[in-house]
């Protein structure tokens, strides 16, 4: 479990998929039973403590599912459901793609190409160092968006979502590339923030998207 200050109070936690409903219980335990409201769009359940601490579950792949009993037990059973999701790393000259089951990684594909840093030197020599750097970028994408197509591509159909992550930047620049309209159709958070797309960051990719985020704040 990861934490981290919230903007204008209280605190984020992440919480694993396998340990929500022993989170929960430890909540119960500190604060006392709530009181439980599902938001109107399904996507957030809220938790309202006698003592006044609350907690907002964002629910990952919403709207949350009808099947489980209560919000709580449909909660943790949304949580735990093993979905087929495509999962698209990209960074500066790195890429990774691959589809999971649950956490277990069906296929996929890493790969990388070589980007040269910014020149420190100044008039002919930094405009063609510029030039080619400028290439370099761009050939970096044209494969980051071939590997996309060759892994995500023929099986859109299949997946529930798509999870994004790596630079922002880098991703968006394949967002004009008509051939991914389908994979981007499919986006969903949360965006994941990770180094070098290598196959070691992509499996362990799950552990992030499965999460729950949840907003703390304490009473007082």
């Amino acid at each position: 479990m990861t934490s981290r200050p919230a903007r204008g109070g209280g605190r984020w936690v992440s919480v694993g998929h396998e340990r929500l409903g022993r989170w929960i219980d430890g909540f119960v335990d500190r604060h006392g039973p709530p009181d439980v409201t599902v938001s109107a769009g399904a996507d957030v359940v809220r938790l309202v403590a006698a003592d006044g601490a609350t907690a907002e579950c964002q629910v990952p792949f919403p709207p949350l599912t009808s099947a489980g009993g209560g919000p709580l037990g449909r909660l943790i059973t949304h949580v735990r459901t093993e979905r087929r999701v495509g999962v698209l790393l990209v960074r500066l000259g790195g890429h990774a793609a691959g589809i999971f089951h649950g956490d277990e990684l069906l296929s996929s594909k890493v790969g990388s190409r070589p980007v040269h840093g910014r020149s420190a030197a100044g008039g002919w020599s930094q405009r063609r160092f510029a030039r080619r750097r400028e290439k370099q970028v761009g050939q970096a994408h044209e494969v980051a968006a071939e590997v996309a197509l060759r892994v995500l591509g023929p099986h859109v159909g299949e997946l529930e979502a798509v999870v994004l992550g790596g630079d922002r930047r880098a991703v968006d620049a394949l967002r004009s590339d008509r051939r991914l309209a389908p994979v981007f159709a499919l986006e969903t958070g949360p965006f994941l923030t990770v180094p070098d797309p290598r196959l070691v960051v992509l499996k362990d990719a799950p552990a992030q998207f499965r999460a729950v985020r949840i907003k703390v704040d304490d009473p007082g």
